[in-house]
């Protein structure tokens, strides 16, 4: 039934939103900004400029997920409002993020939002310790099993649970990008939107798309010293760039809030590429799961999930920088 309804609100938005037509295949690049950061999207072999469909598309993701509008349905259910019917939309990232709350054992959390910011990670950024009494307090409000979905409204067993879908809401709106471009049979595209990215085909010149990462540590200055060659699958990378600290032994570590105790810890692992053949929400997810885990959960987790490949960059005991991988590099 999901797949379905995402099906009929695809070809509903290809009969309804227009298109500037051109009158041969060519490429494109369409770029702007969207859901706080910037997109870049590449299709080849077009007849026609889709900027108006995703502008489109993007609003209706916006309108159902975007804790930014007040007036999504997010925002609406966060204030307490039980009347919200969802969309399909809001549905899908909905099941999504169930189901790796429950892969992940709870590392993957889009209720965790409320601590995050009261740690003082948030917006604000305004660092603090909390007691085990405040942290305590929080944690009622925390656990994406304290949310259900029963007759297309969401349901809370507690009113001031917060739902924050930004860690996968990226990685789904490249998905939506995605199937539109398969419904328009374009074979070759590359869709990127704040770092997470979906890749089919290849590049005009027959070779695959080259994803360049950037250094955790010196972010902007050493752009591109991992080079991945994407074709036919999704990459997302989660990280703390710039936001991790040198102790007084020279070790770089990341303030890493951990979902399931509500306790904030120091950890080692300084970013999480995911790369799979599955859709970038899941990667999109995972990748924010795998630095809340840590190096060792997650090199655990992907023992047990080989479809995931991984590039986990991470301070050895002497304070430089490594790598554990299972992606081979081409």
């Amino acid at each position: 039934m999901k797949t379905t309804k995402i099906v009929l609100f695809l070809a509903v938005l290809t009969i309804f939103i227009g298109c500037n037509k051109d009158t041969k295949p060519q490429n494109f690049t369409l770029e702007g900004g969207v859901f706080g950061t910037t997109y870049k999207i590449t299709y080849l072999n077009a007849e026609n400029n889709y900027q108006k469909s995703l502008d489109s598309l993007f609003l209706l993701i916006n309108n159902s997920v975007s804790t930014y509008q007040s007036t999504s349905d997010i925002s609406k259910i966060n204030r307490g409002e039980t009347s919200v019917i969802i969309d399909p939309i809001f549905t899908e990232v909905f099941q999504k993020s169930k189901k790796i709350h429950k892969e992940t054992n709870g590392f993957f959390d889009p209720t965790v939002g409320n601590l995050v910011n009261a740690y003082g990670f948030g917006p604000e950024n305004e660092k603090r310790d909390l007691t085990d009494n405040e942290i305590a307090a929080y944690m009622q409000f925390v656990g994406l099993d304290k949310v259900s979905l029963i007759d297309g409204k969401i349901v809370k067993a507690n009113s001031k649970v917060y739902l924050d879908f930004n860690s996968i809401a990226k990685g789904f709106a490249i998905d939506i990008v995605a199937r539109f471009f398969n419904d328009k049979n374009i074979e070759n595209y590359l869709i990127e939107i704040g770092g997470e990215i979906r890749a089919k085909g290849t590049k005009d010149n027959n070779k695959p798309w080259i994803i360049k990462l950037i250094d955790p540590i010196n972010a902007g200055e050493n752009e591109g010293f991992k080079v991945i060659n994407l074709s036919d699958k999704s990459m997302a990378t989660s990280g703390n760039y710039r936001k991790f600290r040198f102790l007084e032994d020279g070790k770089k570590y990341v303030h890493t809030i951990n979902p399931i105790t509500g306790f904030a810890t120091e950890s080692n692992l300084l970013s999480a590429s995911v790369i799979a053949n599955l859709d970038c929400a899941n990667v999109d997810a995972y990748a924010t799961a795998f630095m809340a885990m840590g190096l060792e959960k997650t090199k655990a987790f992907v023992e047990q999930n080989p479809e995931l490949e991984v590039i986990l960059l991470f301070s050895d005991a002497d304070g430089t920088m490594n790598e554990f991988t299972n992606y081979v590099y081409k």
